[in-house]
């Protein structure tokens, strides 16, 4: 939508004003909105300020202040990391794998961690469980046949079966 005064800009202030129970609306653009003096505005915070910390706190107890990381470009879509920190986005998923360094104390900040967990269903979460498990007895098998340990093994491959035959329910999982 256009200004709603100078016909030219991009509007991208919104004004109401309501007046003997008449309510008029205005979109303008931020020049206008600032020349018209009906707005004292900052600027609005953006997503590059909330990752990178508040603009105005730098100096401020508490503000850590990150190092500048080296000029690095995406190979496949040319961003740089200081396109990333003014954004806040990043221009696609190999700047994921290309600034993976610099990322990842952003990631453990907001997340706490860096990979990606998700949630498991209550009726999976069980079978998942199991699974690890098996994988774990199996691997604890191998370590006891290797080292000729067969009662041990025994005890461990009847707790496989066992095991197996309950992830049946799971759906062979």
């Amino acid at each position: 939508m256009l200004c709603q005064q100078c016909q030219k800009k991009v509007a991208n202030v919104h004004f109401t004003h309501i007046i003997n129970g008449k309510k008029v609306e205005m979109y303008l653009c931020e020049q206008c909105a600032h020349e018209k003096g009906q707005m004292g505005f900052s600027p609005q915070l953006k997503l590059g300020d909330f990752l990178w910390g508040f603009p105005g706190f730098v100096n401020s107890p508490g503000y850590t202040q990150e190092e500048r990381p080296e000029e690095v470009r995406c190979n496949c879509c040319g961003m740089s990391f200081e396109d990333f920190r003014k954004t806040g986005k990043l221009g696609c998923g190999n700047c994921y794998n290309v600034f993976r360094e610099n990322l990842n104390p952003i990631l453990r900040r907001l997340h706490s961690n860096i990979e990606h967990t998700g949630k498991v269903p209550a009726r999976l979460s069980e079978c998942i469980k199991t699974t690890n498990e098996l994988e774990k007895l199996k691997n604890e098998l191998t370590a006891a046949i290797s080292s000729e340990e067969y009662e041990k093994a025994a005890e461990l491959r009847d707790r496989i079966r066992s095991l197996e035959s309950a992830g049946n329910k799971c759906g062979g999982v």
